[in-house]
């Protein structure tokens, strides 16, 4: 952790792209799109929460378990990339290219991706998701990077470790009190007049898991020892897994959601493993960073079709996003109007997704889900790939960094 605090090992950075990085990132980007498969097309996503335990499965908890690494190693990555970023760019020129990006993604969240999302051309429904809180990061970091390395660190620290303290703090109402407080710490909906506004990923613990990730990024520069770096992704990839196991059987701090003994020794498991993400709890985090981090310890050297395969997505994560978006949607239009007797304006929403009454009795079985999930990955694989050529030969092209 040392050389993260003190920036001693701050060199000219690695020219080319870490491919640890790009395969980890496209893990997770083909792992998120399971989620969104199962929230268009499993039956029981319009019944409860595959996290309710008093009705889900283990099959179907795990299919949404698993995807919870993704937002967090999402995020971290970006911060991540975003160091290397600063070996190339001024402090200014980086914060000024954060801060338009930042703002970039907020319009793309609340406009182009919330359509896509419901179909809805009058936009019922206002959406604070996760772009957005990937857009407002990235224009806190823009202030964050002018800071000391080690200032940066424990603003990171802080925040990760800190912020459940505020969990039993609540802002009631719909008001503008309330929303805001929303947008920083609590996940909730309000109404005004016709519209609905949901906030999905409240900011804070974001803000300390990008700032985090923009420190690991002093372990990939140019100059640095391969095996240092992975001796120290591996003991605190390690340590954040060992801490996730004893403070989570304390029951004591890092979670409000509690664990408690179920009617089976795997349920009991399950109620273990079900933290809080809205907001990320600090153990929702370690829960998944650290085997993120052990991720990339064993993976820098991996070279295979497989591996290369997947790195294509982890280098065009933006545009997968928005592509399988609206893949998943027109698809679940489809699948509702020709295989389940439904209108296909059923499938135009006015509401978040998640609370649809009118699709109550639609849906899949989860085979079904996965199926159809590994039929989106590989439908946009020629997509990904292309774009993903189309950048590395017009780099001179100032506006595909923003996609």
């Amino acid at each position: 952790m040392e050389e993260l605090a003190t920036g001693r090992a701050i060199t000219p950075a690695i020219s080319s792209r870490v491919q640890s990085i790009d395969l980890l990132r496209g893990v997770v980007m083909v792992i998120m799109a399971l989620d969104h498969v199962r929230d268009y097309f499993h039956a029981d996503a319009f019944l409860y929460s595959p996290t309710d335990l008093s009705k889900t499965t283990a099959a179907l908890f795990f299919t949404r378990w698993v995807t919870h690494f993704c937002a967090p190693v999402f995020v971290f990555l970006a911060g991540t990339s975003v160091y290397l970023m600063s070996q190339k760019k001024s402090k200014k020129e980086l914060s000024l290219f954060l801060l338009k990006r930042g703002v970039w993604l907020i319009f793309l969240d609340i406009v182009v991706l919330a359509f896509g999302w419901s179909f809805d051309i009058y936009f019922h429904v206002i959406l604070f998701n996760v772009i957005w809180m990937f857009g407002m990061s990235m224009i806190v970091l823009a202030a964050l990077v002018h800071l000391q390395l080690k200032i940066i660190l424990l603003v990171g620290l802080v925040i990760v470790a800190g912020h459940n303290l505020l969990d039993n703090f609540n802002v009631e109402g719909n008001n503008l009190s309330a929303f805001l407080w929303a947008l920083l710490h609590k996940q909730a909906g309000f109404t005004l007049t016709e519209k609905t506004i949901f906030v999905g990923y409240p900011l804070v613990p974001w803000i300390g898991v990008m700032a985090l990730g923009y420190c690991l990024g002093g372990l990939y520069t140019a100059n640095y020892n391969p095996l240092k770096r992975k001796k120290i992704l591996i003991r605190i990839g390690s340590l954040a897994i060992l801490l996730f196991v004893v403070l989570r059987a304390t029951n004591i701090y890092g979670d409000s959601s509690l664990w408690s003994r179920q009617l089976s020794p795997l349920f009991t498991f399950l109620s273990f493993l079900n933290t809080s993400k809205y907001p990320p709890s600090l153990l929702f985090i370690l829960m998944t960073l650290g085997p993120a981090l052990l991720f990339l310890a064993f993976t820098e050297n991996v070279d295979n079709k497989i591996a290369n395969v997947i790195s294509v997505y982890g280098r065009v994560p933006l545009f997968f996003y928005v592509l399988h978006i609206y893949l998943i949607h027109l698809l679940a239009l489809f699948a509702a109007n020709l295989l389940s007797g439904f209108n296909w304006s059923d499938m135009i929403l006015k509401q978040p997704l998640w609370f649809t009454e009118n699709l109550k009795g639609y849906g899949f079985s989860l085979g079904i889900v996965y199926l159809v999930w590994v039929g989106v990955v590989l439908a946009l694989y020629p997509l990904c790939r292309w774009y993903d050529q189309y950048k590395r030969h017009h780099k001179e092209k100032w506006w595909l960094s923003y996609m």
